[in-house]
């Protein structure tokens, strides 16, 4: 697995075809969709219907995000030795639809022990979500992440990489402002049926317009020892850009777990906002505007330098610091605007400078094993680390209101700067980065003035 060979796409023509655009947006933005529910509304779910309990939520998002990394690694390998990732998309989204739109049915059971039921409950939407997971990122993560990445170039990954990163905003957009109503309702059992019967007809759709690559390279060997060949010291010691990259995946991305699965919980009941949907729809299109204008500024800065996308990185990171800073301060509606604005538009450049970096190191007989290993650093790390720290700050600052006679816990905005100190973090990786880079520049100036002489 020699460093930063090119991934298969590079040979392409930097134009990209409607036909892909089209592919990227509809897949992208109805699996963001699904995620969306998974990741904030199926908290707001359990946290409404079976239990306040904070680490009950940790412990949910932590089980999907392994579900969801087993199942990218084993996917990704899968289509890499198939040479063929449509098939796995298109089933993938087909079964992922149905788990998700089978949420609903789960609730204690009536009449029954209180505590018996929630733990019934609990224990039951947990495995339930794992399955959910486990189809969604084998469809999603690794067959469809596979297919980006051969379907576009260098050239082009920090455009097509900012309009997926705006993806995860425009989702939750999308079931604000078209099923709220069914949330506020209570009407769960058909909320979670909508997005499942989407998603499911969406996977119907990729089986007819979603088309391989005229060749996808694969590596040589047998299928689990290609499953495990990331996780091998040899492997890391060889690559040590990607895998640096990917550290700084994981930096951001158990920054924005600290806060994200509590931020609908924190504007409703700590805030008392009652229009949230009207707050988060106005960050995240001030914010996707932000991001997609960006991807291509991170596209020209990789242009006109050698890996030039990561200098990118860094002030990225900051505006995300500087807006989970401004979160901790703002309490009326149109300060939180703003300040979401600015932390979500940096959050959004961070992925996208980070994702399209790493499809560039991406070797070209690995791609969908990449895919795992960016799961492990963009998901599993940071979905089993960062709800568990805002779980520990939400039980630190010990802030309770009071529902229906019931008291419950709220999330406080000591959250955000401990999401902004995590963040922070992200400056060791980059920095070695960027010398591990100078270094790789000065050899091959050493080798090109010895061939000269």
């Amino acid at each position: 697995m020699p460093e930063v060979t090119p991934a298969p796409a590079t040979s392409r023509a930097p134009r990209l075809s409607a036909r892909t655009w089209v592919t990227v947006v509809v897949l992208g933005l109805v699996g963001q969709l699904a995620w969306t529910v998974e990741n904030m509304y199926l908290n707001v779910f359990v946290y409404d219907t079976i239990t306040a309990d904070p680490t009950v939520i940790a412990t949910l998002v932590a089980a999907s995000a392994v579900a969801a990394t087993l199942a990218t690694m084993l996917v990704g390998a899968w289509s890499d030795r198939a040479r063929t990732r449509r098939p796995f998309i298109a089933i993938g989204y087909v079964l992922w639809g149905l788990t998700t739109a089978t949420f609903g049915f789960v609730q204690p059971a009536a009449g029954a022990d209180a505590a018996l039921a929630v733990g019934t409950a609990v224990v039951a939407i947990v495995a339930l979500d794992c399955v959910m997971s486990f189809f969604g990122s084998g469809a999603n993560d690794a067959a469809f992440n596979a297919w980006v990445t051969e379907s576009t170039a260098p050239s082009n990954r920090g455009r097509v990489d900012g309009v997926l990163a705006i993806m995860p905003l425009i989702g939750m957009l999308v079931v604000f402002g078209a099923l709220d109503g069914l949330t506020q309702a209570g009407e769960w059992t058909l909320f979670f049926g909508v997005v499942g019967l989407v998603t499911a007809a969406v996977g119907v759709v990729a089986w007819f317009v979603v088309r391989d690559p005229d060749r996808i390279e694969s590596a040589q060997g047998a299928y689990l020892a290609t499953v495990v060949h990331g996780l091998r010291p040899s492997t890391v010691r060889a690559n040590p850009r990607l895998y640096l990259l990917l550290l700084a995946y994981a930096v951001v991305g158990t920054s924005t777990q600290v806060f994200i699965p509590y931020l609908i919980i924190y504007i409703q009941r700590y805030l008392r906002i009652d229009g949230y949907a009207i707050v988060l729809g106005s960050v995240l299109i001030l914010a996707s505007v932000a991001s997609v204008l960006g991807g291509r500024v991170i596209d020209r800065v990789g242009r006109r330098y050698p890996q030039g996308k990561v200098r990118a990185i860094l002030p990225s990171v900051g505006l995300l610091v500087a807006g989970l800073v401004g979160m901790f301060f703002v309490r009326d509606m149109i300060a939180v605007i703003v300040a979401g604005t600015v932390m979500m538009a940096g959050f959004m450049l961070s992925v996208a400078a980070i994702s399209a970096s790493v499809r560039d190191a991406t070797p070209i007989d690995r791609v969908g094993m990449v895919q795992g290993l960016r799961m492990i650093a963009a998901v599993l790390i940071p979905m089993v680390a960062g709800p568990f720290i805002g779980a520990a700050v939400i039980v630190g600052a010990a802030e309770t209101y009071v529902d229906l006679g019931v008291v419950k816990q709220v999330p406080t905005p000591w959250i955000f700067p401990a999401a902004a100190l995590v963040a922070a973090l992200v400056v060791v990786p980059v920095l070695l980065l960027r010398r591990h880079d100078r270094r790789a520049v000065d050899a091959a100036a050493a080798v090109a003035a010895e061939a000269r002489a």
